[in-house]
């Protein structure tokens, strides 16, 4: 039976009639993996081990939060620990490694090994806490380095790796996809503009790279979100490159990061603020206040302008204003765009240094200094109807605190005047030739009086 199948199989050849003939032996194609691409840049990605002396009891805290003890001993704290993290080489000829600042702050011996095993000495060229670069060097041959990406041409959806050294067990990749951009308010550092991915971002894995498909840097991985009960969400955050990239540039030209202010607030804009100010996207952000003799001021912008770029960078939201600004030196310029009265315009301004934005506010101010302030009117059921001025906080040693003014006190007059509203307030110290502030404030179900002076 088997001689006349084949020789029917042979005679349909012969003849054309067999036109399809299965491959029963063929190897599997290999089109689909990144296997080549990742043997070139996963020696640009290194082990860090930093020898930290513990202080006090909040910087022990402070490396148990950022999960950089994962042998962390119970029970007395220790002089010393050793915390794990990862590295990037992105200039293989000098030696520059770029890290988070949380996993070499405070170090005083910081240890790199390469991929194939070679221990190097670090020298520390710099660390910007609020962004949470650090930027390192070694002194060695045969180094290889991640070539730049642009974190600005990232999309959701886009195919990413991260590369580290979790858990000290050894250089591992995960990979996944670009889950969000510009991830802000997430209280982790004070500038915050996360890549998110689902790529597995382990404790360890801290400074190590997000890379795409062409095998370019294109973030620092930093830190994941854990659920309350502390395991992982599959939520990971990297600090964009370009990002990393300007904090690298001031830190070698300046050895710091001297950061820039306009002196606006600014806000995001709702769908609700959208249609009020007859705008047809929700992108940008308006501005709500603009200091006195600050640069904003000076360039001519007002309150209710919406600006839309900044250095021909899109502005979505209020943090990509915090952002740009921030990251422009003190003294550079900034164009702005933006939108007043539905008219497009642009104003050039020169960014100054926030602390001179400090000294305005209290040169204007001086007896009430660091003190946030709100209009307030409530019914009281001891007080009766309330119109004041509600204090919302108070800068720790400023003039207000020393005078023991608290958030929540209602200050209902000051120097003897009734004042309903911050303008009356501010009208009564304008006038006021005295160095001192008599006020009355509500407290609880009493009121008290406070004496705020101006002179030290």
């Amino acid at each position: 039976m088997h001689s006349i199948q084949i020789r029917t199989l042979l005679g349909l050849l012969l003849t054309g009639w067999l036109l399809v003939i299965p491959c029963f032996a063929s190897a599997p194609a290999k089109n689909n993996t990144s296997a080549a691409m990742l043997q070139k840049v996963t020696p640009a990605v290194v082990n860090i081990k930093a020898q930290i002396k513990i202080l006090d009891f909040d910087t022990f805290l402070r490396l148990q939060r950022e999960n950089q003890l994962p042998n962390a001993p119970r029970g007395e704290i220790p002089d010393k620990v050793t915390s794990m993290a990862s590295g990037v080489i992105v200039d293989a000829k000098k030696g520059y490694i770029l890290t988070n600042a949380h996993a070499v702050r405070d170090a005083q011996q910081i240890i790199v090994t390469l991929s194939d095993g070679r221990h190097y000495t670090a020298k520390s060229l710099g660390i910007d806490n609020p962004s949470d670069v650090a930027l390192l060097q070694i002194q060695s041959k045969n180094l290889t380095s991640i070539v730049f990406g642009n974190s600005n041409n990232l999309e959701v959806g886009d195919t990413v790796f991260a590369i580290g050294n979790p858990f000290g067990i050894g250089q591992t990749v995960t990979s996944g996809i670009i889950s969000g951009l510009k991830r802000s308010a997430l209280g982790i550092e004070s500038l915050e503009n996360f890549i998110q991915t689902d790529a597995a971002i382990n404790p360890g894995n801290s400074g190590g790279a997000l890379i795409n498909t062409e095998g370019e840097l294109i973030g620092i991985n930093t830190a994941i979100v854990l659920s309350p009960q502390r395991g992982g969400t599959g939520i990971g955050l990297a600090i964009p490159v370009n990002m990393a990239k300007s904090v690298m540039q001031q830190l070698l030209e300046f050895g710091n990061v001297k950061r820039g202010s306009l002196g606006v607030g600014v806000q995001d804009i709702t769908p609700d603020l959208a249609t009020s100010f007859d705008l047809s996207t929700s992108k940008g952000a308006v501005i709500t206040l603009i200091l006195p003799n600050s640069p904003a001021a000076k360039a001519g912008l007002e309150v209710g302008d919406i600006i839309t770029h900044i250095n021909n960078e899109e502005v979505k939201n209020a943090n990509d204003v915090v952002n740009d600004i921030s990251f422009l030196r003190v003294g550079s310029n900034a164009t702005i765009h933006l939108l007043r009265d539905k008219k497009e315009m642009s104003v050039t301004s020169t960014i100054w240094d926030p602390k001179k934005s400090r000294e305005v506010s209290m040169q204007m101010n001086p007896l009430l200094y660091g003190v946030g302030l709100k209009d307030f009117t409530q019914f009281d059921p001891q007080h009766g109807d309330i119109k004041g001025v509600l204090v919302v906080s108070v800068e720790e040693d400023s003039k207000a605190w020393q005078s023991d003014l608290h958030p929540g006190d209602v200050i209902i007059s000051a120097d003897k005047k009734k004042v309903s509203s911050i303008a009356e307030l501010n009208k009564v110290i304008e006038n006021t030739k005295k160095h001192s502030l008599l006020l009355n404030v509500l407290r609880g179900p009493g009121a008290v009086f406070l004496v705020i002076n101006g002179e030290s």
